[in-house]
């Protein structure tokens, strides 16, 4: 067997593999690689020696069983028996469910996992999005410290599980989305700096030097974030990726990592005949960065929009700190801004960041389902204090409320895990580092973030903990019963609406039309033959639709049809769907 690492310091690398070692060669046609040829099969454990120094993990470990600081194996992908050819599942149209693996199950295993898609399938939802699955220390994390980008976390299943579970959802109709890391790694069990300039000081970001996309040896480090990618789309079947904060990839050269990735996965959907896709998440508020590489766009086929959670959530929960407070000035009047235009802020001045930001989309060239829109995020929940979900902070009606928002825009909507039945169980920030003085850091750092906004010690979760983690995986028994049910039935009925009513599906935002009553706390919209309206107050409201109705869906309480005036009295927290002849 071949193997090979890049090494360009090293004087002298070895292989120790199974017990044996020898000494690596260097190529004579590629810079700074080494390789060379040894006994080896499917399980086989090695690592590299670079000077005498210890032996480390391999860079593109495609297996670490012992954790991040063991050696690797070796993987056979073809072993693997996939059921059934899977024609792929396109974007547009979708619905997307962002599932935790360590808490979407008591067990926290990607078999586990598996067992409950049934229940995805059932919701009408057609992709699950994976948070991030390479190795970290110990057994449970968010995933956003993790290390050996080829690798699948040994505690979840490793890389047999994750094709076990892919099989699954394809079977069942569902595409897979995997959350990446390209513009980090985590602390513990990080090596790559030993083995080459994979970060630099160039540029900085909030987890210290950066990964090296455009200083000197950048060509092998966008080389290997984009040979990961690429794996995870080729031998794992997975149907797209969601890019963790691009915005923190500094990169200065000619041809953008962005570009030059999002160019390689169109390829290679050609070559494989099914789509592939990716979705940044992206603070910049930049149109671009969705835009086709045609028209001189980095060309990522969606990005997650916070503009419009942020509208959705001060509207129904009144929150008016940090960056919900350019919101929550005018809350449906933000609302009716990002369902009509994508982005609120759009050069507009925003007092979080204390300076304009943002960039109009153009409507007439970007589809609305280019943006991804939700209510509930692990981001949004978990950075929360103490992890609270928005079933903690208002009402099932208010709950039901932000849902049709979500759900009846024309933007690509995403659940995040237990939201379609308003689970009570919190998502809270955990770890499980294996370095004690990382752990206290970790500990200390959650602590005095939250003390800075007024919160005692006490009150926030010890991530270390595991009862952190506990007290975040979801209580299956409770989505059939009570308010839960009922939520969980309105998601379902949204849903199958947005499947049956290409009028919900349309990604033409300027076609959306709105109106709203920002003292009397209700908004209206229409999308094709739909007329959705949206009561936000305590009391019934009289909104009008201004066209026949022959059918009218409540979230909450039957609705009677609009009077002869057109007028439809909406009861109190609860949204309603008119239907037109």
């Amino acid at each position: 067997m071949q193997f090979e690492v890049w090494a360009p310091q090293a004087e002298q690398v070895a292989l120790h593999c199974d017990g044996a070692t020898r000494a690596l060669e260097r190529d004579s046609d590629r810079a700074g690689w080494w390789s060379g040829q040894a006994d080896a099969r499917d399980g086989s454990r090695y690592g590299f020696s670079l000077d005498g120094g210890p032996v480390l993990p391999d860079p593109r470990s495609r297996r670490q069983p012992d954790g991040p600081d063991g050696l690797s194996a070796v993987v056979d992908h073809d072993r693997h028996a996939w059921h059934g050819d899977w024609a792929g599942r396109e974007l547009p149209g979708a619905v997307l469910y962002e599932l935790h693996v360590g808490t979407y199950t008591k067990e926290g295993t990607l078999d586990a996992a598996a067992e409950r898609l049934g229940h995805l399938a059932a919701l009408g939802v057609t992709h699950v999005e994976l948070m991030p699955l390479c190795p970290v220390p110990g057994r449970y994390g968010w995933g956003y410290d993790g290390v050996s980008l080829w690798a699948v976390h040994e505690p979840y299943g490793g890389p047999a599980a994750l094709k076990r579970f892919v099989d699954a959802a394809h079977a069942l109709g569902l595409g897979v989305v995997l959350d990446v890391v390209h513009n980090h790694l985590g602390p513990s069990g990080n090596y790559l700096a030993a083995f080459g300039p994979y970060f630099t000081d160039t540029h900085h970001t909030p987890w210290g030097s950066a990964v090296n996309l455009d200083a000197p040896g950048s060509d092998e480090t966008r080389a290997y974030l984009l040979g990961s990618a690429l794996a995870w789309l080729r031998d794992y079947r997975v149907d797209g990726l969601r890019l963790d904060a691009i915005h923190e990839l500094h990169d200065g050269r000619a041809l953008p990592f962005l570009e030059e990735l999002s160019s390689a996965v169109d390829e290679l959907a050609g070559r494989l005949g099914r789509p592939l896709f990716l979705i940044g998440e992206s603070d910049l508020g930049d149109p671009r960065v969705i835009t086709p590489r045609a028209e001189g766009g980095l060309g990522l086929h969606a990005q997650w929009n916070d503009d419009v959670h942020h509208a959705v959530h001060a509207a129904v929960s009144g929150e008016q700190d940090g960056y919900y407070a350019d919101f929550a000035r005018e809350p449906l009047a933000a609302v009716a801004k990002t369902l009509t235009h994508g982005f609120f802020h759009d050069g507009t001045y925003s007092s979080f960041r204390g300076r304009h930001h943002g960039r109009p989309v153009d409507r007439a060239r970007t589809p609305g389902h280019r943006l991804l829109a939700y209510t509930q995020t692990h981001d949004q929940v978990g950075n929360r204090a103490q992890g609270d979900r928005l079933a903690a902070t208002v009402s099932p009606g208010l709950l039901a409320c932000a849902a049709t928002l979500v759900l009846t825009s024309p933007f690509t909507p995403m659940l995040f895990m237990g939201e379609e039945w308003a689970a009570s169980t919190p998502w809270q920030y955990f770890t499980d580092h294996t370095d004690p003085e990382l752990a206290e850091a970790v500990r200390k750092g959650r602590r005095r973030e939250f003390a800075a906004h007024g919160w005692a010690e006490k009150d926030i979760p010890d991530p270390q903990d595991p009862a952190t983690r506990e007290r975040s995986c979801l209580d299956w028994s409770e989505r059939e019963t009570g308010v839960h049910a009922r939520v969980l039935a309105w998601y379902r009925d949204l849903i199958a609406l947005r499947r049956t009513r290409t009028d919900l599906r349309d990604p033409d935002l300027a076609a959306v039309k709105v109106a709203y009553d920002e003292e009397a706390r209700w908004i209206a919209y229409r999308r094709g033959d739909l007329r959705v309206a949206v009561n936000l107050s305590a009391r019934p409201v009289s909104i009008p639709l201004g066209r026949p109705v022959a059918q009218v869906l409540a979230a909450w309480e039957p609705v009677g049809l609009p009077g002869a005036d057109g007028a439809l009295t909406v009861p109190p927290e609860s949204s309603v769907i008119a239907v037109a002849p």
